[in-house]
């Protein structure tokens, strides 16, 4: 051990005197360590102040350093580094490519093809675009193929490309439907349009975006053939490029790439670009060996590649030793009947040991792709730490950067990290570290749902918190970004019996699930939830996630049987438990769904109890929302004065004092917005122009805001109509010619009565009759 060296001390002098104390000239620590003689006398100097941590651990590991050494020495090397903050949101599409690698060799002619494919698609002749399926053995290459053909495809694709992991070798692969949800999302379809579409719908209009983009889609890890078949374009210039292990023989009209093991001049190639020219071409019987060990694989080359360049004083041959000697108790890791885990295994044993757990322990996070504060926890480090180990990893080869600022394990990757967890750490150490991340999921979970909770809003202040939760969108970047990974949280502290968790987790999501209801999640999360109210023998609890189950039923699934049969049974459960507030909510949903679907008397039933009993228990928020359901039936049923009284109360409500603190800001100008929507119907029936005209412009262009582009256009052609009755002739063709420029999902009855308002105007004839349906 060394003595008397702090761990303030420069990188370069505390480096010198580790060498130092073990009697090591440069040159033999290069030889240890295999980093040249020349870095190391640079790094000494100071004049390589932020070497890479991986040349760290070699130089760590030819030293002999302990664990708190080597920590040492580390600190010193990130002493100059800026400090790392809580994991910021971003902003970018949630599926924007992966980086690239840099050093892209080989697979010419699958290039060739791909780009005359390309080429066809960008060409377009009004037929359904070309696709292609990308298929071969796992580690082949074929996601590195196809981001590589989509980043040269870029700058000529004017609407971008995008990417979406299918999930075809998980136990739940990507439904197709929830693919085409996130498409149109990132495609800039508000999430409210598109839950309120049903799949049919969502599918048409995923059609009739993408045959207007000039794009290109990577449908990447598919599982087969009927997860792929919607998402292929029928017209247009959408190049879709499917990855998989499979052929998928049964889809008609594509191209298939095969892609198989390198042959010898590209594993050369590849070898030559990560590890450098001349030591290749020193080496060329070396590195033939290298290759074959590797079995031609791009993964295993690239991990073992990288290994050698961290080492530039070793040569090939040493390289070629490591693998043919190195432990074969892990040969059951294969990829088809290639054996690639002497390539990880070598580059796994010349990590740090912090590293190597922590390659180990990420095998334990349930998601695609994670960001730097799930690796923290589970690893039981902070953050800084564990932003320099997985960049460790990343140089070491045996992690990948996902979108944005996160991280994945390939397939195989997270095969050998399993295995090396469950032979290394043992059962109780997994067990705790899974809790770890599990709670902390969970807990960051509950925080960012509260956001969006009347009662909550923003968490309290904690210097502590591994994600930046400082406003509303961050907290709604965190539960869609890491949604895989605290949905799988959930759904183990339900099997494992955690029913409280469970149920507060759910209870947190509930304000925000309006925001993203067409994520596919909630249908599963109440009915966990209202499982393990059951499970609990709490009745009113049972009944608050019943009540929150029928709106995930007819709002996220379009099942509005199974909707009202969950609202049934929460106002029985609530009525056994006294449950004033979900008796309430009960006959509000049941009031909804009856509304839905035009059946108004039992509708105006349930939502009188509802606004009886709200009132009772002195619920403001849900007499509102009642209050806004009453006045469309009553509107639909021709009780006009009844309406516009119903709209004057909702609008004394919202402007009582009483109510200011408990009303939130979102749910006030939500009520607002539909209220009045609604109120203009009923003011147009009776012709009081001047009334409606007024009503709507306090409303114009809150529903383009939201992505509601049917009401938006109804906002647009009534106020024309109005104010043409009024003699308004230029701001009334100002709007019918708003109404017809929405164009996206609004009906063609809509476009027709602004052009038949617009011809009048034009030939100035009186407005035609409109009829005002909601």
């Amino acid at each position: 051990m060394e003595t008397g060296v702090g761990i303030a001390a420069p990188f370069g002098r505390l480096l010198r005197a580790l060498r130092q104390s073990r009697r090591l000239t440069i040159e033999e620590l290069a030889e240890a360590s295999g980093v040249s003689g020349r870095a190391i006398g640079d790094m000494e100097r100071g004049r390589s102040r932020r070497p890479h941590r991986g040349t760290i651990t070699a130089l760590a590991q030819g030293l002999e350093l302990d664990e708190a050494a080597h920590a040492r020495l580390l600190a010193a090397a990130r002493a100059a580094r800026p400090g790392v903050r809580p994991a910021e949101s971003g902003r970018a599409s949630s599926h924007t490519l992966p980086r690239g690698v840099r050093d892209f060799v080989g697979r010419q002619g699958e290039l060739t093809a791909l780009r005359a494919l390309a080429q066809e698609a960008a060409e377009g002749h009004g037929s359904a675009p070309p696709a292609a399926v990308l298929f071969g053995p796992p580690g082949s290459g074929k996601t590195t193929l196809a981001v590589r053909v989509a980043e040269e495809l870029a700058s000529s694709c004017p609407d971008g490309a995008f990417l979406v992991d299918m999930r075809g070798l998980d136990e739940r692969p990507l439904p197709p439907e929830q693919a085409v949800a996130r498409l149109l999302g990132s495609w800039g379809v508000a999430d409210a349009e598109v839950a309120r579409m049903s799949d049919a719908e969502r599918l048409a209009r995923y059609q009739e975006v993408g045959a207007g983009l000039h794009a290109v889609l990577v449908l990447d890890n598919a599982a087969g053939e009927a997860q792929v078949r919607p998402l292929l374009p029928r017209a247009g210039r959408l190049l879709v490029m499917v990855t998989s292990r499979r052929t998928l023989a049964g889809l008609e009209g594509v191209r298939r790439v095969e892609l198989g093991v390198l042959d010898r001049g590209e594993s050369a190639a590849l070898l030559r670009a990560v590890v450098g020219a001349g030591r290749v071409d020193a080496e060329p019987e070396a590195a033939d060996v290298v290759t074959e060990l590797c079995g031609h694989l791009p993964l295993a080359l690239r991990v073992a590649a990288n290994w050698a360049a961290t080492r530039a004083n070793w040569s090939l041959g040493r390289l070629a030793d490591r693998l043919a000697d190195e432990d074969r108790r892990l040969d059951a890791l294969s990829a088809g009947d290639l054996r690639v885990n002497s390539a990880f295994a070598l580059s796994y044993s010349r990590l740090a040991p912090e590293a190597a757990r922590m390659f180990r322990l990420l095998s334990l996070v349930p998601g695609t792709d994670f960001g730097v504060a799930p690796a923290a926890v589970v690893a039981g480090v902070p953050l800084p730490d564990a932003e320099d180990l997985l960049e460790e990893l990343l140089e070491a080869g045996l992690l990948m950067t996902s979108r944005q600022d996160r991280y994945r394990l390939h397939d195989l990757l997270r095969l050998y990290a399993h295995c090396r967890h469950r032979s290394e750490d043992g059962e109780q150490r997994s067990a705790a570290a899974r809790s770890r991340l599990r709670n902390w999921l969970l807990d960051t979970a509950v925080l960012a749902g509260r956001w969006y909770e009347p009662d909550y809003g923003a968490p309290p202040p904690d210097p502590g918190r591994l994600v930046a939760l400082d406003d509303r969108e961050r907290a709604a970047h965190w539960i869609k970004a890491e949604s895989d990974n605290w949905l799988a949280a959930f759904r183990e502290a339900a099997e494992n019996g955690e029913h409280a968790r469970v149920a507060e987790v759910a209870e947190a999501m509930h304000w925000f699930s309006d925001h993203w209801a067409s994520s596919g999640h909630w249908v599963e999360v109440y009915e966990r939830a209202a499982a393990a109210g059951a499970a609990l023998g709490d009745a009113g609890l049972e009944a608050t996630h019943r009540n929150y189950l029928a709106w995930a039923y007819w709002v996220c699934a379009h099942r509005h049987d199974e909707a009202v049969a969950a609202a049934r049974c929460a106002l029985r459960l609530a009525g056994e438990a006294g449950e004033v507030r979900q008796q309430a909510w009960a006959h509000a949903y049941l009031g909804w769904l009856h509304d839905a679907v035009d059946d108004l008397p039992p509708a105006a039933d349930h939502y009188g109890r509802a606004m009886e009993l709200f009132s009772a228990a002195d619920d403001i928020n849900g007499y509102l929302q009642v209050a806004c359901g009453v006045l469309r039936v009553l509107g639909g049923t021709g009780r006009a004065r009844a309406a516009v009284d119903t709209y004057r109360n909702i609008r004394e409500a919202l402007a009582d004092p009483r109510h200011h603190d408990r009303i939130p800001p979102n749910v006030r100008e939500f009520t607002l917005l539909t209220a009045t929507y609604s109120v203009s119907f009923v003011l147009l029936d009776q012709g009081s122009w001047r009334e409606a005209a007024d009503a709507l412009l306090t409303i114009r262009g809150q529903f383009e805001a939201r992505g509601w582009q049917k009401q938006a256009s109804k906002v647009h052609l009534h106020l024309a109509h109005a104010l043409a009755r009024l003699g308004e002739r230029d701001e009334a063709a100002a709007e019918y010619r708003a109404a017809l420029a929405t164009a996206d999902g609004v009906p063609a009855d809509v476009h027709d009565a602004a052009r038949a308002g617009l011809a009048a105007l034009t030939e100035d004839r009186p407005a035609p009759a409109l009829r005002f349906e909601r």
